[in-house]
């Protein structure tokens, strides 16, 4: 917390660090909300993204406002916007960049590296699952590693950088699901509902007059560096709790024993357990498996001795 006490300069001004994040934060929450009715939880999910240095998925049915919603939230930004909407004919190319052959001043023919639209510090990726996986895919090193290889040449993208994509549900026709590797470039996904009736009636008040609301940017990319550097060192250390549960979940792991159940045995005899097909049927948290997976590793039985007397016997 003592990062929060220091100062940060600002042309004309001398603020703390606190007094700026609150600064930032309330006034990209007013200018957005000054052409956006409702969507409280999508827009502080969008700035929570932001200020993280992650990236979000809105997902909804198409209007819904989700697009005019990052609009607004990078017109309150004063920073590098570029949007692409995503077609199924869309090419990798078309979003990282090319190389094309230009005249450099000697009057020589060069190839020279012209970026795409990725090239931003917020891109608006709309109805992203409209293009097909190859398309989608050209969006992972960029997500990823903030950067952009084209002929093995690595093109670094601007600081700040957020991706904002938006998709339409899956039954929807003519939409392709992001790949798990894609799903996993984003910190969240946002499910954008329908407004209320009162809300309704607001947008057409907003729509049908003859003033048209105009966003101001209230940040700029150092303000919002600045910000993510003091988000950076608050969050929670995992605990030993966190990390086993998140081992724990991955395929073929041993599930980790939850406290105050006797599921010790259990743990032990899952890797036997969990070998072969499963049947689908759960019991306690154990995922049993079928007759012929059980058969080759379980535990045999001792069988009694001739010593022992059976209860026939007994009778006679």
């Amino acid at each position: 917390m003592t990062a929060m006490a220091s100062t940060y300069n600002r042309p004309g001004t001398r603020e703390t660090d606190l007094d700026l994040f609150g600064r930032v934060s309330a006034g990209i929450i007013a200018e957005v909300k000054r052409v956006i009715v409702g969507q409280d939880d999508v827009l502080h999910g969008a700035l929570v993204g932001l200020l993280t240095g992650g990236h979000v998925l809105l997902e909804g049915v198409p209007g819904l406002g989700k697009t005019r919603l990052v609009r607004a939230l990078a017109s309150a930004l004063d920073l590098a916007y570029s949007r692409v909407q995503f077609t199924p004919d869309l090419m990798p190319a078309d979003i990282t960049g090319t190389n094309i052959i230009a005249d450099d001043p000697s009057g020589a023919r060069r190839f020279r590296f012209e970026p795409g639209p990725v090239f931003a510090n917020l891109l608006l990726a709309d109805e992203v699952n409209r293009a097909t996986p190859k398309t989608q895919s050209a969006l992972l090193e960029a997500m990823a590693e903030s950067q952009v290889t084209v002929a093995s040449i690595a093109h670094r993208l601007p600081e700040p950088f957020m991706v904002l994509a938006t998709q339409n549900p899956l039954e929807m026709e003519g939409t392709y699901p992001l790949p798990e590797a894609q799903l996993d470039r984003f910190a969240y996904k946002i499910l954008v509902t329908f407004p209320t009736l009162e809300e309704l009636n607001a947008i057409l008040d907003l729509t049908t007059g003859d003033a048209v609301p105009t966003v101001t940017p209230v940040a700029s990319a150092p303000e919002i560096l600045r910000l993510q550097s003091l988000v950076r060192p608050l969050a929670p250390t995992p605990t030993s709790v966190t990390r086993r549960a998140s081992s724990g979940s991955t395929s073929g792991s041993v599930p980790v024993p939850v406290p105050g159940r006797r599921s010790s045995l259990r743990a032990r005899r899952m890797p036997c357990l969990t070998a072969g097909t499963t049947s689908g049927s759960r019991t306690s948290g154990v995922r049993r498996t079928s007759r012929s997976a059980t058969a080759s590793c379980s535990v045999s039985k001792p069988k009694p001795t001739a010593s022992a007397p059976t209860r026939s016997s007994t009778r006679s």
